[in-house]
């Protein structure tokens, strides 16, 4: 597999572009780096994350604040938040080298709250690059995409991704939620194709859609909606890969699909990553060590994006 030296990190500035709402508690954040950040960034692949520091960000109107929240969006923001991307533009012109970085989040508490009142124009420090992306080997010829929920930003940059610098390679996604409110994308319903994503639509990735209550798609787990597109698809085990994110119960049905189709996984793991840099030690991952018994990792150093062979999935 070959896994890019992960990119030198920093803190540098970054400017909001745009905020938009797609969904109920779902926002789409575009963001232009700055050009250290511009220059950090020009390598980045999908898996990699960031953290931004959203401390001096004011709370939206009362109004604005979800009823749950709005006890919880008091408390102050004293750490940096991680994101993934869902999308990352560079460019070259006579200006020099321009980054600009897609962000879909979910709002779920303080800091998210205030990410809700970021206009256009305002800026905010971000730390990164980090961690290590998913790995593509030169002879992969088909990847399957598998992500539950807010799972979903770096499996979306994958598939751009692979459109762009693996064009030979045949690209197939599946995307899981609670509902059809769950998704965190934006959805069309033509007289075609039906119910789909946007997002992927717009990149020509066929997107296949699961549901637990039925609501959109397939009705029932999304690992068991690609379990059923493999048994009635031939694939080379040999050059395809599985590439998932998503809740941890999601992932260890995706390691066990892998296992019985034969396929390599990898899996972009979900941990609180309070320092992003392997510092604070707050983001173990239990894996399996090389001789017997198992060993821990850092989330955020090691990963976030391992083989599934290698993690010790937790129970739940």
């Amino acid at each position: 597999m070959n896994r890019p030296e992960s990119a030198k990190k920093g803190i540098f500035q970054a400017c909001v572009l745009s905020n938009q709402q797609i969904r109920q508690c779902y926002y789409r954040l575009e963001l232009q780096l700055d050009a250290k950040g511009s220059e950090l960034f020009k390598g980045v692949v999908p898996g990699q994350f960031l953290e931004l520091d959203l401390s001096g960000v004011s709370l939206p109107d009362a109004s604005a604040i979800p009823d749950h929240l709005k006890d919880s969006s008091q408390r102050p923001v004293l750490l940096r938040r991680p994101f993934s991307f869902s999308d990352v533009t560079v460019t070259q012109d006579f200006n020099g080298l321009s980054v600009k970085v897609q962000i879909l989040y979910c709002v779920l508490g303080p800091a998210s709250v205030r990410m809700m009142n970021l206009r256009r124009n305002d800026t905010v420090s971000v730390l990164g690059p980090l961690g290590n992306g998913f790995s593509i080997s030169d002879g992969l010829s088909h990847a399957i995409l598998i992500a539950g929920g807010m799972g979903s930003p770096p499996v979306l940059h994958l598939a751009a991704y692979l459109k762009e610098h693996y064009p030979k390679c045949s690209t197939v996604s599946f995307v899981g939620a609670k509902s059809c409110e769950d998704l965190p994308f934006s959805a069309l319903i033509g007289n075609l194709k039906g119910f789909v994503l946007e997002e992927f639509d717009r990149i020509s990735t066929p997107c296949h859609i699961a549901t637990d209550d039925g609501s959109a798609g397939y009705q029932g787990f999304v690992t068991d909606h690609a379990r059923g597109w493999l048994e009635k698809n031939k694939i080379d085990p040999a050059s395809t890969v599985i590439f998932a994110c998503g809740p941890e119960p999601m992932l260890a049905a995706t390691a066990l699909l892998a296992e019985d189709s034969g396929l390599t996984c990898q899996v972009s793991m979900e941990r609180m990553m309070a320092c992003g840099i392997g510092l604070c030690q707050s983001c173990a991952v239990e894996v399996k060590a090389a001789s017997a018994g198992t060993k821990y990792h850092l989330c955020c150093k090691d990963g976030p994006v391992f083989n599934s062979k290698d993690v010790v999935f937790q129970a739940g």
